[in-house]
This record gives C-alpha cells, structure tokens and sequence, in this order.
C-alpha cells in the first residue's frame, strides 16, 4: 500500500478546509470506512501573551496500513493561546478514512515558531525532527470520531535558566476522544490567592495555578516528576478568580492549587526538581461530556 498525501487550504477566521488534490486510502467497494475530525488546542498557559506556532502535516497511522499523509495549507503560524478553555482550530473536518484502530497520529511543525511574553517576540528553536506522535484512537465503521489534540505549552516550552532570552520549543501532545472527555473547573477564594501568592496583588499579575493529577487521593508534585501531572491550568479573572481544565478524559482526578513556579528544565538541561507548595488535594470525578466543579 502507498502513502496517500492529500492537501488542505485552512481558513484562518473560521478553520474550515477544502481538499485541493490526493486521494486516500486503498479502493474497493466493500472496504469499510468511517469520518474522522481532528482538532488543535491548548491547555491554557500563564506568562505569554502568544504561542506562534507553524503547523504543516498531520499524519495518521492505520494499524494495517501505510501513513495518510495531510499537508496543511494554514496562510500563517497559529497562536495556540487562541485555542484554550475549550477553544478548538480544525484541522480535518469530517475526513473519510479506513475504519479500525489508528496506531498514532503525526503532527508535523515547521520553522517559523515564536513567542511573546511581556511584549518581546522570541524565536522558540524546534528540534531537527519536527514531527511530534500522539496516541492512537478507533475509527467506527459507518460512524465517525472527533479527536482534538492537546499541545501543551506549558511543558513543551522550555527557557534555560543560563540563557533568560531563548525559548526552545519541545512538544508535548495529547489526544484525547472527544465522545469521552469532560471538563473540571472552578473558583479560588480571594483569601487563598493572598495567603499563596504573598505580596502578589489579588487583581493583577500572577494568580497561581491549578494541577490535576490522573488518580484519587495522590500527593500532588511538579511537571517532570514521577508524579507529573496530566494539566497544569491558571487562575484567572479581576473579581472572580476562576480556573478551567478541558478535554480530560473520564475517571478519577486529585485537583489542587499552587503560587509556586513550576521550571521544566534546570541549568544542565535535566527535569527541574521544584519544591512546590499545594493546598490539600480535592478528589474530582469527570464523566463524558459532563462539567466537574471543584472550588478552592
């Protein structure tokens, strides 16, 4: 079997693609398809204003074939801050494919990354091989599948401790099936922030951040550790400080709360290892399609 390479123009505005050419997968009328879309999106982020990143290919891998091949046509980088709290850019909408298990799927980024934190733009430099897998997920013969992929900023940016001017970018994804992914979301009192984030004013600035571990009853710690957790999300707001994990899978979470900075890589490029203060961990249960509360 070959490769099959479609391509796809993507508006910028409203996301919506047009095949310009290719077709997939092998002939054959009794070969059993199903539809598949794909989404982009971002766990939010505290500190940067815009994440720039240029998106090329996706790739998806069947479990009995040959890579299907999409290049991606996006006129500009995206800015994956525009793509949180449940934000999602499309990337294939409605692709009919091969029904079965898909072993993973590629995304594919090119050169042209960049960031903005407090006004100055950063080029993010990118690893020679661009190419970043997830996960795999089932096509439904006759139905079809929606599955968004999370690029995580916070753990896929790191900044040198020796050099506080370069940003390298080492992707993280995540994938997850859209029919089976809730979300946990809430409040911290006023009074916390002020007791966490010391001298930190309450209506400005840094607000701290919630973690969610896989698992009930867990102690909870820092990105790169044994006990690395599934999404690490800000407080939010002027009034009301509120927080928002999207896309997490069904099952059972501890959710805590921290003002401590949380660094992916140390001086000698090893996992940073922070001593991070948490408020006691709640237990959150998540259900498909269904929206958690848990307040601080």
């Amino acid at each position: 079997m070959k490769n099959s390479t479609k391509v796809f123009a993507v508006s910028a505005l409203a996301g919506a693609l047009a095949a310009c050419g290719g077709s997939g997968g092998d002939g054959g009328s009794t070969r059993q398809t199903g539809t598949v879309s794909v989404g982009l999106t971002d766990a939010p982020v505290d500190h940067a204003e815009a994440v720039n990143i240029e998106v090329t290919a996706l790739v998806l891998k069947h479990q009995d074939g040959s890579p299907v091949r999409y290049e991606l046509e996006i006129p500009e980088p995206v800015n994956l801050l525009d793509y949180q709290n449940g934000q999602v850019k499309a990337l294939l909408d409605r692709e009919e494919l091969d029904a079965g298990e898909y072993q993973w799927v590629r995304l594919e980024i090119g050169e042209n990354n960049n960031i903005v934190i407090d006004g100055g733009e950063y080029p993010l430099t990118t690893p020679s091989a661009r190419g970043i897998r997830a996960s795999g997920f089932t096509v439904p013969a006759g139905g079809e599948v929606a599955i968004t992929i999370d690029f995580d900023v916070r753990k896929s940016i790191v900044n040198p401790q020796n050099d506080p001017n370069s940003y390298k970018l080492k992707p993280v994804l995540r994938l997850v099936d859209n029919a089976q992914v809730g979300t946990i979301t809430g409040t911290v009192a006023p009074e916390l922030i002020t007791e966490y984030c010391g001298g930190v004013s309450t209506t400005e600035g840094f607000l701290g951040n919630v973690y969610v571990h896989s698992g009930p009853d867990l102690l909870p710690d820092d990105i790169g550790s044994d006990n690395e957790p599934l999404v690490v999300v800000p407080v939010e707001g002027n009034d009301e400080y509120r927080y928002q994990a999207s896309f997490i899978p069904e099952g059972s979470y501890t959710v805590s709360y921290t003002c401590d900075s949380d660094l992916i890589e140390d001086a000698e490029g090893e996992p940073s290892n922070d001593d991070l203060l948490f408020t006691d961990g709640q237990n959150a249960t998540v259900s498909a399609g269904e929206t958690t509360i848990i307040n601080f």
